[in-house]
């Protein structure tokens, strides 16, 4: 690009470009940058004679990307963050900090991890809070309009604009309380498939569903588990197998915490079930912030030294 059409460049379009790329539409990028449909409309218009690219082309009621567009989505997001961080002071007094973030997480991690954390973090920040909400669903709009800062847990499929960091992998175990009568004149080692489905279990599931991949991998030796409770989550479900004869399956780095709180025996499960790979996410709008790097350190640390 010549120097005189350098001089007369709005980089505000690449905030234009971002939005239209993220909402797919006028009206939603007018919308995210509190813009009216028309002035929009104008921006898009820039755009196309700056890039030389229709960037965006009529689909029925709406717009879709050419490959242009498309081919210069994360070019433009890293050049928006590398401007951000331009303007952004790398000096955080963080004695002084008095900051809320906000972590979306299942209650397995956020009771494993949420105190080792929040004393780690403490001690060089004690105005911070972290809250913890319930991983109800993978929904990104928490993270995309800055009401959620982190989310945590097994990740599908991310939008482009979502960054992701794998923290650790995490096996399954059977949790039953100690001195279970599974246990009577029997080794770890002898709970066969068997064994593991003459007790009733408690199924631990956000959405309220019995059925999961314990009941699949038992289907394919042919057998059946009896699950009498559908509790709502890890915590609740630890609770009741530490109180009765339920059977529960719960994953290894909470169980492995929980063991030493409470009066437990954990065994190896009879059963193949694959490894679920934990992850930290994150909206761009984060990526360069530097109290938001420190909360991913923290994180990263927390479960480094907690799950080896």
């Amino acid at each position: 690009m010549k120097t005189s059409a350098l001089n007369r460049l709005d980089f505000n379009l690449l905030l234009d470009l971002d939005a239209l790329l993220r909402e797919g539409s006028v009206v939603g990028a007018a919308r995210a940058l509190h813009l009216s449909a028309p002035a929009m409309s104008r921006r898009l218009t820039r755009l196309r004679e700056a890039i030389g690219d229709p960037l965006f082309v009529p689909a029925g009621r709406g717009l879709v990307p050419t490959q242009r567009a498309l081919a210069l989505r994360e070019r433009v997001q890293a050049a928006i963050e590398e401007v951000r961080g331009v303007f952004t002071s790398e000096e955080v007094d963080f004695a002084g900090l008095r900051r809320t973030l906000t972590l979306r997480a299942n209650d397995g991690f956020a009771g494993a991890w949420a105190t080792r954390l929040a004393t780690a973090m403490g001690a060089e920040a004690p105005g911070i809070t972290l809250n913890f909400i319930a991983r109800s669903d993978k929904n990104i709009e928490g993270l995309r309009n800055g009401v959620i800062d982190l989310d945590i847990g097994a990740q599908g499929q991310l939008e482009a604009e979502i960054y992701s960091e794998p923290l650790f992998r995490a096996g399954f175990v059977g949790v039953v309380r100690e001195n279970h009568p599974l246990f009577q004149n029997r080794a770890e080692a002898q709970v066969n498939a068997a064994d593991f489905v003459s007790w009733p279990h408690i199924s631990a599931s956000l959405r309220g569903s019995g059925i999961g991949r314990v009941d699949t991998a038992l289907k394919e030796l042919g057998l059946h588990r009896r699950v009498a409770i559908m509790a709502p989550g890890f915590q609740a479900a630890l609770v009741m197998a530490a109180t009765s004869d339920y059977i529960a399956v719960l994953p290894e780095p909470y169980a492995r915490w929980a063991s030493s709180h409470h009066r437990l025996r954990l065994f190896t499960l009879p059963i193949a079930l694959a490894d679920v790979e934990v992850s930290q996410s994150w909206h761009k709008r984060h990526h360069a912030d530097p109290v938001h790097r420190w909360l991913r350190g923290h994180v990263r640390a927390i479960c480094d030294t907690g799950t080896q």
